[in-house]
């Protein structure tokens, strides 16, 4: 029994679900998103929730029930409230800022790193220390997140880099005479 695919996904206010077949559309005061539920599964509108039903009792069955019921829940939280990821910086010089839809970094390399944003997704600076992912894909948000965050990870010497805001870093102890 899946633990997680047996509670209903809560609608909140302002957000309506539509089911065609295997397909959800979920729609939000901040857009529109839909999935598709594999075979497996079958997706049922209740009185101002959605459940998960799996459709047999085979291991992929249970498997795509509590994976469907989570990702119902992402697209019902995306639409309603969206998704955000903060990255900070730390490193002497290193330095993000927004021009226009571009995020301009000073990484500590020869040439700053341009880095466009994504359809589906907007990157602010509040701070030039500071960089703040929102949409209402969590997928995408976390995915660009990890983009940002790999042109210079956090090294475990001095910790500089581009973290994730509370990321603990593991810290070496440097060479020893």
């Amino acid at each position: 029994m899946s633990r997680i695919g047996k509670k209903p996904v809560a609608l909140p206010k302002g957000v309506t679900a539509e089911i065609k077949g295997q397909t959800i559309e979920v729609k939000g005061p901040k857009g529109t998103r839909t999935f598709t539920a594999t075979d497996d599964v079958d997706l049922v509108l209740e009185e101002g929730s959605v459940a998960v039903k799996p459709r047999g009792t085979s291991k992929r069955a249970r498997q795509q029930w509590g994976m469907t019921r989570s990702m119902v829940e992402n697209l019902t939280v995306g639409v309603s409230e969206g998704f955000k990821k903060e990255l900070e910086i730390q490193g002497v010089g290193y330095r993000a800022q927004m021009q226009g839809k571009t995020l301009k970094l000073a990484l500590g390399y020869s040439h700053d790193v341009n880095f466009e944003t994504p359809e589906g997704v907007t990157i602010t600076a509040p701070k030039q220390t500071e960089i703040v992912v929102e949409g209402i894909d969590q997928q995408l948000v976390g995915q660009v997140a990890a983009n940002i965050r790999e042109w210079r990870r956090p090294e475990p010497y001095k910790g500089k880099g581009i973290r994730y805001k509370g990321e603990f870093v593991f810290r070496k102890e440097g060479k020893k005479k």
